[in-house]
């Protein structure tokens, strides 16, 4: 697919900077507010932001909204959450009961850093972006502190996962779009064409709490 087409879910957070991100890595962008909206795109990003607005927002469609991302995963769109995002994405999520479309194998802890004046930067090695470390931002994050055996772990930071994948679903906890390195933008933009995950998805794996 040679210039897909991108959805940033624009209820919250950064989706401004996500699209940037995204034109920048070459490919198109598009707002998403409606269900409708979810029906021209190649692949759909979920910003950080509250968890609580986004199940308000399934709320205003009849909760449809999980169940439609959820059939579009089914059928092979390429969905990446990044902070909050995770959160949607996670199968549990320790600390609220709390929606979410259990698309990825994952358990997920919610403001595990603290509030946001303990928001850090640290660089990460991430050996699918190459051999330069990238800048990662921390930004009242969650953690993912176990992944089931179909999940690649692809970045950790003081002993918890940070970046992750399980076949088109990719997460983060940190937020790179607001960085001036696209790769990881860029490497999402790759599962489009591939979006099966590598072939060294991690044994099941839970973190000390």
């Amino acid at each position: 697919m040679s210039n897909p087409l991108v959805g940033v879910l624009a209820i919250q957070g950064d989706f401004a900077e996500h699209r940037h991100a995204i034109e920048q890595a070459g490919a198109r962008s598009a707002e998403i507010r409606h269900l409708r909206d979810l029906e021209r795109i190649d692949a759909l990003i979920i910003p950080g932001g509250e968890s609580t607005t986004i199940n308000k927002f399934d709320d205003n469609f009849g909760g449809q909204v999980f169940a439609t991302l959820n059939d579009c995963a089914k059928n092979g769109m390429p969905i990446y959450g990044t902070c909050m995002g995770s959160i949607v994405l996670a199968t549990h999520i320790e600390g609220r009961e709390q929606r979410s479309t259990g698309l990825m194998d994952i358990t997920v802890r919610r403001n595990a850093y603290g509030p946001q004046k303990k928001s850090f930067e640290t660089y990460l090695d991430i050996k699918e972006l190459g051999a330069e470390p990238f800048l990662a931002i921390f930004i009242r994050a969650p953690q993912i502190v176990s992944v089931g055996s179909g999940v690649t772990v692809m970045a950790t930071v003081n002993d918890t996962i940070a970046m992750a994948r399980q076949k088109n679903i990719l997460v983060t906890t940190f937020h790179p779009e607001i960085t001036s390195d696209m790769r990881v933008h860029e490497y999402f933009l790759s599962m489009i064409k591939k979006p099966e995950a590598p072939a060294t998805a991690t044994p099941a794996l839970a973190l000390s709490k």
